[in-house]
C-alpha cells in the first residue's frame, strides 16, 4: 500500500511536469512500470522455519524459498500410515479366510455338540419309557426333552460356524475392505502433497520481491509469503484518454520514460482493456477529470529494461506524435 501510494505521488509530479515541458506536443500517457507478480500462500497456518532467499534475490524454477514447521503434518502422516497398515491387513485377512487352526477347532466344537445332542436323545428316550411306565413324573420328562433340545441347537450352531468358516468371505465384505483402504491411500497421499508444500519452492524464474514474514512468525492460511516478481521484461501500465484510443492500437510502438532513468524505452502495446474506466484521481487535471480512461500494458523493447525495478513512474507519447 506505501509503495502504491508513493508511485501515484510521484505520478502526479509527473503529469505537472508532462503538461509544462513536453516538447512534442503530443499527449502524454501517464502510468507505472510493472513486472508480472506471482504470490505464494501459506497452505496452512505454520510457523516459518527459515528464509532461503532474501528480497532482491533472483531465483530459478524450483528453487528453495521457505520452509514452514512440519511437525503438525508429520504427526498427521504417520497416523495416516498406521490407518493404512490397519486398512491392508483387515484386507488380507479377509482375503486369506480363517486360520487352520481356528477352523480345526470349530470342527471339535461341533463333535463334541453331536456327542453331547446323542447323550440327551438317548437320555430323554430312556426318561419318556419310564414315564409310560409311570415310574417317573412329567416334571423330569420335560427337563430331558428341554436338555436334548438344547443340545440340538447347539449342534445347529456349530455347524453354521464351521460353515462360515470353510466358505470364506464375502465378495461384499472383500470390496468394503478394499475401498477402506483406498480411502485411507488418498488421505496419506493428501497428507504428503500438504507436507511438500510447507516447504515454498519458486513456481517460475524470477526476481523476490517481497518476504512480509520473519522466521518464527505464523502466517494465516492463505496468507502470501513470497511475492515474486516474473516475465522477460517489465511493462508499462498505462492509462489511455477515450480521445486517442481510437488511434492506438495492439502492436503500436510507444517511446517510454521512466523517472530517474536518462535514456527513453521502445516498448510495444501488448493489450488494452475494452472496458472503461474513470481517469485516476492522480490524473485529475482541468478537462482531464472528465475522461474515461482505457488501461493498456506495453512491454518494455531491450536488455536494459529487465534491469529496471517495479514500481516507477514513467510517461509515454505515440512515437508518431514526435515527428
Amino acid at each position: 500500500m506505501y509503495r502504491l501510494l508513493r508511485s501515484r505521488l510521484l505520478l502526479a509530479s509527473l503529469l505537472v511536469a508532462g503538461l509544462t515541458g513536453c516538447d512534442s506536443g503530443g499527449e502524454q500517457l501517464l502510468g507505472t512500470l510493472e513486472w508480472d507478480r506471482i504470490g505464494l500462500p501459506a497452505e496452512t497456518s505454520e510457523p516459518v522455519l527459515a528464509w532461503k532467499v532474501a528480497e532482491g534475490d533472483r531465483v530459478e524454477a524450483g528453487q528453495l524459498l521457505v520452509e514452514l514447521d512440519p511437525r503438525r503434518q508429520d504427526a498427521r502422516i504417520a497416523q495416516a500410515r498406521g490407518e493404512v497398515d490397519q486398512a491392508a491387513a483387515r484386507l488380507a485377512e479377509l482375503s486369506n479366510g480363517a486360520r487352520s487352526e481356528t477352523i480345526d477347532a470349530a470342527r471339535a466344537t461341533l463333535a463334541r455338540n453331536r456327542a453331547e445332542l446323542t447323550d440327551a436323545e438317548r437320555n430323554f428316550q430312556r426318561i419318556a419309557a419310564l414315564y409310560q411306565r409311570k415310574q417317573v413324573a412329567i416334571a423330569e420328562l420335560d427337563r430331558s426333552r428341554a436338555a436334548r433340545d438344547q443340545a440340538s441347537a447347539a449342534t445347529r450352531s456349530a455347524e453354521a460356524q464351521l460353515r462360515e468358516l470353510t466358505n470364506g468371505t464375502r465378495p461384499e465384505q472383500l470390496e468394503q475392505a478394499g475401498a477402506a483402504l483406498d480411502a485411507a491411500r488418498g488421505n496419506l497421499a493428501q497428507l504428503q502433497v500438504g507436507r511438500e508444500h510447507l516447504s515454498l519452492r519458486a513456481p517460475r524464474a524470477g526476481v523476490i520481491d517481497a518476504l512480509p514474514f520473519k522466521v518464527g512468525d505464523q502466517p494465516p492460511a492463505g496468507a502470501e509469503v513470497v511475492s515474486l516478481l516474473v516475465g522477460e521484461a517489465p511493462y508499462a501500465r498505462l492509462f489511455i484518454p477515450a480521445s486517442i484510443r481510437a488511434g492506438v492500437k495492439v502492436g503500436d510502438t510507444l517511446r517510454i520514460r521512466v523517472e530517474g532513468i536518462e535514456q527513453p524505452f521502445d516498448g510495444r502495446v501488448r493489450n488494452i482493456r475494452s472496458e472503461a474506466s474513470f481517469t485516476p484521481y492522480y490524473a485529475l487535471t482541468g478537462d482531464d477529470a472528465s475522461r474515461l480512461m482505457y488501461r493498456a500494458e506495453v512491454v518494455l523493447e531491450g536488455e536494459a529494461a529487465r534491469q529496471l525495478p517495479a514500481g516507477l513512474p514513467l510517461q509515454a507519447e505515440r512515437i508518431d506524435e514526435r515527428h
